[in-house]
């Protein structure tokens, strides 16, 4: 049984050996020196879990550093936003993490093609999106499965959400709030102005998602995944990583998939 599962299942977790990365920030490097003295330190490598201090960034490229590890990640909040993260507190980690309840999530898989023709591959926890690089709308062709949805989206651009990225930059862009557990994806324009009422669609989570870029010379456009940036690109295909899990650990009552849903109505 792999770790990930095990975490699934709700099996016990050891918390033994545990690593602190701090986002460099004052507080987060504080709050580092405080646990690693209490607790003790190893290297992420022979960790049992990972312990993160600081704010949803860090916790993203925590995330992206141990994508593929089966290593567990608690974050604590010492940085600005924290919707990922737990409260800090310094008493009671141990505890706090054996009890633990773990969400597993699955990046996206992002492969985009340049105008020179070279092929970027990235993952994304939360969205992949495309940005226009220039003063002109893009104009996009997206497909799903091969087959052609839209002939024409002209916009500021598009992106493709997983259910633990749809409460943040999908969410402003007016995209769906989806349940953690739910097998979809939000694919959500960014500005619309051709069609102007499409509001975007709910795919499955096993649809693979083409989107062209159409004028691209006279109207660039980036892709990015997380904060991975591909400029200049032809062509995105985007799809579901269900071959990777990323577990993070939540203390009861405050888990992802309970935020997703205050989030839905509105507190």
């Amino acid at each position: 049984m792999s770790a990930l599962n095990g975490l699934k299942r709700g099996l016990p977790q050891s918390c033994e050996k545990i690593a602190f990365l701090s986002s460099g920030a004052p507080e987060a490097k504080k709050a580092a020196a405080r646990l690693r003295k209490t607790y003790g330190h190893v290297s992420p490598e022979e960790a049992d879990v990972v312990v993160a201090l600081g704010g949803d960034g860090l916790m993203l490229q925590t995330l992206h550093h141990f994508m593929g590890a089966h290593k567990p990640i608690y974050g604590m909040n010492r940085g600005s936003v924290g919707f990922l993260m737990n409260e800090y507190q310094a008493s009671g980690l141990r505890e706090r993490i054996a009890a633990a309840q773990a969400s597993i999530i699955h990046p996206l898989i992002m492969r985009a093609t340049t105008v020179d023709g070279r092929v970027e591959i990235s993952r994304a926890i939360n969205e992949v999106s495309l940005l226009r690089q220039s003063y002109q709308a893009a104009k996009m062709r997206i497909s799903i499965d091969g087959v052609e949805r839209l002939d024409e989206l002209v916009a500021d651009g598009i992106l493709v959400a997983t259910p633990a990225g749809s409460t943040a930059y999908n969410l402003s862009a007016n995209g769906p709030i989806l349940p953690l557990d739910a097998p979809l994806m939000a694919l959500t324009p960014i500005s619309a102005f051709r069609p102007r009422r499409w509001r975007g669609a709910l795919l499955p989570d096993k649809a693979t998602v083409t989107i062209e870029i159409l004028e691209s010379e006279k109207r660039p456009v980036a892709a990015v995944a997380d904060h991975f940036e591909t400029r200049d690109v032809v062509k995105v295909e985007v799809a579901m990583d269900h071959e990777t899990g990323l577990a993070l650990l939540h203390d009861p009552g405050h888990s992802l998939d309970e935020r997703i849903l205050r989030e839905q109505f509105g507190y």
